[in-house]
């Protein structure tokens, strides 16, 4: 800032120069930054993911328990049915980032009670069959399952284990979740 002192001192403001340093650094620093950014949304998109799957899990083994029939969690498509084992969405995408549905059992028939929109930068492996949750004490059908959910970037550094979280599912009903991966291919 340029001031003058002529009788009473005046302040002018910033010269072109000194506000192009400013502008520079700044730039600098944003571009040195943005790597850390996508990182840590890349991180958060996984962890937003791997909690709604574990609280679509628990809901669906509390369902059981309370209505007393049979509750599946399903792959779902864009008109909310389930997809068969394989099949991939609209999208092409054939694991659970289509997004899923926890489905009730009455009378023969499946009634939508919770859906969980597909969320393309996020890939969840793992169980390609439907889960069903039994009364009466919300057993899951089936052995030990698992998932992976980890970022659907093209980025090495985002594929390591930092940026993967892992959730099993014991015979019993209950999951847990975990940092890292679990080689969930079961």
């Amino acid at each position: 800032m340029k001031c003058y002192v002529t009788g009473r001192p005046t302040c002018v403001g910033f010269t072109l120069v000194e506000t192009l340093a400013v502008i520079a650094l700044l730039a600098l620093m944003a571009v040195l930054a943005m790597p850390s950014f996508a990182a840590w949304h890349a991180r958060d998109q996984v962890d937003a993911r791997a909690k709604a799957l574990l609280s679509t899990l628990a809901y669906a083994r509390s369902e059981v328990l309370r209505r007393g029939t049979r509750v599946t969690v399903c792959r779902v498509d864009a008109a909310r049915s389930c997809l068969a084992a394989g099949q991939p969405c609209a999208d092409g995408v054939a694991d659970w980032g289509c997004g899923w549905a926890v489905f009730a059992e009455r009378g023969g028939k499946l009634s939508l009670l919770r859906a969980q929109t597909p969320l393309a930068a996020v890939s969840i492996s793992g169980v390609q069959t439907d889960l069903s949750f039994t009364p009466p004490a919300g057993q899951l059908i089936g052995s030990f399952r698992s998932f992976e959910i980890a970022p659907r970037s093209p980025s090495s550094a985002m594929q390591r284990n930092p940026w993967r979280r892992c959730i099993r599912i014991a015979a019993g009903g209950r999951a847990r979740i975990s940092d890292g991966a679990c080689g969930a291919a079961s």
